[in-house]
């Protein structure tokens, strides 16, 4: 059961507070924060998502900057709990439009009104859109649009206010357009988290895509949505048999799925068939389908790194990334991080002539080497020379005690598991009823490592 849920904004303030069992010192949202703020246990650099003080549990995640976090005195499970935290972000940014601080102050009320229809005396209750609709009568005072940062569009897809593109991301499940005018639209993203290591010849030791498609709908009416996949979509390995065989030979499609699972909204009547997900969307954002692939995918970027020795304190590291995917395509906020040998205590970088929207650091407190692009062209190449100094010479071999090199990035409208919507398909009110329809792509970086 939870005793409390606050929500803390990056400076520490709560934002959100509910007490609901009165079993946990009312200063808690100071305590949590300041151990924080200040983790320095076992050398680690952020707190974990899970830790205990003076008996009292601690579960925290944060979303776009904002620390949701849930206390206890129980021994509950950390990963429901966790999971837990999440689902309400994800409602009250489906009734706010928008989830960040300035949106969370102004809906309060909302908010505090969401909360005791979703955790009853700490035993949760429900963390449904649809199913809260019947009990929550607050309407939402909307945020500005103008006033929100910026969305490049890498930021298009991410979690929180950065979900949705456009006007989307200040539209709620309640609210209309001015004028009582509601818009009919559909988003529909495809979002792909992929996970690769490279040896350090460069050739892929392993390989993983942790695929989603999301939808959210502003459909009066909720009406039935037929949505096309690959016709030789497969399910399962070659040789062996998933729990999700329709009836496809395995491993004969362009794209295998190792397993799937979908939303309890989805029929799947007529997926063996045509690969046709036939559904009526609840209210709010929800995935439609998850996915694991991992069978062999081009990656999009293939890193170089080479480390030669010029004197006893001094070193020379040369790093290469080559954009894989097509010139039309635009990769955007690239961190490429090398952690460098402990007594490493000056680096100076080089980079090529003409680069623009590049920077590159020396993080000396935990001795890591990053470099940020700002975007990368399909088929381009970057290369950055940094050169080290360290305060004493080295014992051994510079490259087991340097690396692994890893990279973060976002492809919009670039998939590498080649999974499609072929059509998305509205059951129509009438012949003038033409709803906008959005379909995305997106590639993140789960963990994308190479080996010195």
């Amino acid at each position: 059961m939870i005793s409390q849920f606050f929500v803390l904004s990056q400076r520490g303030d709560s934002i959100v507070f509910r007490d609901y069992r009165g079993d946990v010192p009312k200063g808690s949202a100071e305590i949590f924060f300041r151990k924080v703020k200040f983790w320095k246990e076992d050398g680690g650099e952020e707190a974990p998502p899970v830790f205990n003080v003076d008996g009292v549990n601690y579960f925290h995640v944060k979303v776009v900057g904002l620390l949701f976090v849930a206390t206890s005195r129980t021994n509950l499970s950390p990963s429901l709990v966790l999971e837990l935290l999440q689902r309400i972000a994800r409602v009250i940014k489906d009734y706010l439009g928008v989830l960040n601080e300035d949106s969370l102050r102004k809906n309060f009320v909302l908010v505090y009104e969401l909360l005791d229809e979703v955790i009853d005396f700490g035993y949760v209750q429900t963390t449904s859109t649809e199913i809260l609709k019947s009990y929550i009568f607050n309407e939402p005072i909307m945020v500005d649009a103008g006033r929100l940062p910026p969305l490049g569009p890498a930021a298009m897809f991410m979690q929180g206010t950065k979900r949705m593109p456009g006007t989307a991301i200040t539209k709620s499940v309640v609210a209309n357009e001015p004028g009582g005018r509601k818009r009919e639209e559909i988003f529909v993203d495809i979002i792909e988290k992929i996970s690769i290591t490279f040896s350090s010849s460069g050739y892929i030791l392993t390989s993983e895509i942790d695929g989603t498609i999301q939808m959210k709908s502003y459909l009066t009416g909720n009406p039935e949505i037929r949505l096309a996949l690959n016709e030789d979509l497969s399910i399962g390995r070659a040789g062996g048999r998933s729990v999700y065989d329709y009836g496809g030979s395995a491993g004969s499609g362009a794209v295998i799925l190792d397993d799937c699972n979908f939303h309890e909204s989805v029929h799947l009547d007529s997926f063996d068939v045509d690969r046709t997900l036939t559904l009526v969307p609840p209210d709010g954002e929800f995935p439609v389908m998850n996915y694991r692939i991992t069978q062999e995918f081009k990656p999009p970027f293939r890193i170089n790194t080479l480390i030669e020795e010029a004197g006893s304190l001094k070193a020379e590291v040369i790093l290469k990334i080559r954009a894989e995917f097509p010139s039309d395509i635009t990769a955007n906020t690239i961190l490429v991080q090398m952690p460098l040998p402990t007594y490493t205590s000056r680096v100076s970088f080089e980079l090529e002539p003409g680069a623009v929207g590049q920077t590159t650091d020396f993080k000396e407190s935990n001795k890591r080497l990053e470099w940020s692009l700002k975007k990368i062209l399909g088929g381009s190449d970057h290369t950055l020379r940094a050169k080290l100094t360290f305060s004493q010479e080295s014992h051994g071999n510079i490259t087991k005690e340097a690396g692994p090199v890893s990279m973060t990035f976002t492809i919009p409208m670039y998939n590498p598991s080649r999974l499609q919507v072929k059509y998305l398909q509205i059951a129509k009110k009438s012949k003038a009823y033409n709803p906008y329809r959005w379909v995305r792509y997106v590639t993140q970086a789960n963990s994308y490592v190479a080996r010195i």
